[in-house]
């Protein structure tokens, strides 16, 4: 019995790997290093309690409900140690196809917005979440989602300026 529940972990942990990573990516502002951590962090968790969380209706949510109340615990403990720089160091892309500029644009963009405004963004938008999920996944209530979604809207708009900042709809 042990033995089947394993491989159905290995199997589940196979085919979400790839799409945690994108959206740890997202999170973490095109930080690889950092979203590899955050995956590696989520899978170990999903792995100590994979017994009931194959149970689940929806595994592949759960998976990424875990990945940003990692991602949002980890900026919680780095916030007392990290300080802000006045520049951002070159980001590589996220991967080889499509326009590397805007993928460079909207990474720093997304960077440069605090964690919950980017989890919000990446959970909404990325996701394809609705509000109530959203409000769900931050322990949060809608109405604080929708305020914090339009308010990280705006401050994207205002990162990417000028020919990117059609991108961004409201």
């Amino acid at each position: 019995m042990r033995r089947a529940a394993t491989e159905a972990y290995q199997e589940f942990a196979a085919a979400r790997t790839g799409h945690l990573f994108r959206s740890a990516c997202l999170l973490t502002g095109g930080d690889t290093h950092l979203a590899e951590d955050l995956v590696q962090e989520t899978l170990g968790r999903l792995y100590v309690v994979w017994g009931r969380v194959s149970e689940v209706d929806n595994p592949a949510g759960y998976a990424q409900t875990t990945l940003v109340r990692v991602f949002l615990t980890h900026q919680r403990r780095q916030s007392s140690r990290e300080s802000p720089a006045a520049a951002l160091p070159d980001q590589a892309a996220l991967d080889s196809g499509g326009d590397a500029a805007l993928r460079v644009a909207l990474l720093t963009a997304l960077a440069a917005l605090g964690p919950k405004d980017r989890a919000v963004l990446i959970l909404r938008y990325w996701e394809d979440r609705s509000v109530e999920e959203t409000a769900a996944v931050l322990q949060a209530s809608a109405g604080a989602v929708r305020t914090r979604s339009t308010r990280a809207l705006a401050q994207l708009r205002r990162h990417l300026e000028g020919s990117h900042a059609d991108l961004v709809t409201g």
